[in-house]
């Protein structure tokens, strides 16, 4: 598991193999947003696709 977190990228998914252990913040460098859908118009309607499950 990696505890480096990156100040810029919060988070608070901790079941994301990219989530820092101890604080909520990714611990990748980079990642993509996109859509759940077509035309996303709010919060709900977009995601991380560089979640990978933890275990």
């Amino acid at each position: 598991m990696n505890n480096n977190k990156n100040n810029s990228i919060g988070c608070t998914v901790e079941s994301c193999k990219y989530h820092c252990q101890n604080e909520n913040y990714c611990t990748k460098n980079v990642i993509k947003v996109g859509g759940c859908n077509c035309d996303p118009k709010s919060v709900d309607a977009t995601c991380c696709q560089s979640f990978e499950a933890k275990y």
